[in-house]
């Protein structure tokens, strides 16, 4: 973990989250239960890196095989599911509903997913959307993330908030909101995660010397 960064699970505790009274910690994992959790402090621009592992023996189908979610600003959703292509129906499902999806918006590029039951990683670079006075979008979201330490996603336009029943559209909100774990009814688990917020340099003008003539 860099030296600036902000640990929100060390394997110790999720202190760092609202909402996480009926997930388990134990042995340095923490078991998903009992709905979604959200951090305690907000985030906008960020780097955030989280490490996960999906249920094995694998079970179910589809969505409902090995299914969470990272949600940056509690919004923008990067599926987790078990995506291995072991040969069976078992991992299949819509294109951007797979693992390491923008959830309904955008297919990884490639799918770097591991087995059940081992350790994965995504280290996601997020750009929040940035919206003028009266409302209105002036820049979109943008996101990269590395899985496994594959690139799936590539300075990604994130075209709104995640919505599995529409077409995102973008939707004005604060500029800082809490990273969002999703409780979809598998027991996924997660290690290590951690995040460095970014805020963009401003550049400051340094006064030039005045010589006397």
């Amino acid at each position: 973990m860099p030296s600036d960064a902000i640990p929100l699970f060390d394997g110790l505790s999720l202190d760092a989250w609202e909402g996480a009274d009926a997930w388990t910690v134990s042995d340095g994992v923490a078991t998903v239960g009992g709905g979604a959790i959200r951090t305690k402090q907000a985030f906008g621009d960020c780097q955030l890196h989280v490490e996960f592992r999906t249920p094995s023996p694998a079970t179910g189908s589809g969505q409902g095989r090995g299914n969470s979610g990272v949600f940056l600003m509690g919004l923008y959703e990067i599926q987790v599911l078990d995506s291995f292509e072991d040969g069976t129906a078992g991992p299949l499902t819509y294109p951007d509903g797979q693992c390491g999806a923008l959830y309904k918006q955008r297919p990884p590029m490639v799918n770097a997913c591991r087995p059940p039951g081992q350790w994965q990683s995504y280290d996601i670079l997020f750009t929040r959307p940035r919206f003028a006075e009266d409302g209105s979008q002036e820049q979109s979201g943008r996101v990269s993330v590395l899985q496994n330490g594959i690139s799936i996603h590539a300075d990604t336009e994130i075209l709104g908030p995640t919505a599995w029943h529409r077409p995102p559209q973008p939707m004005a909100h604060a500029d800082a909101l809490p990273i969002m774990i999703q409780d979809h009814g598998n027991p996924v688990q997660f290690r290590s995660i951690w995040i460095r917020p970014l805020e963009p340099l401003v550049p400051t003008e340094t006064p030039r010397p005045v010589f006397e003539q």
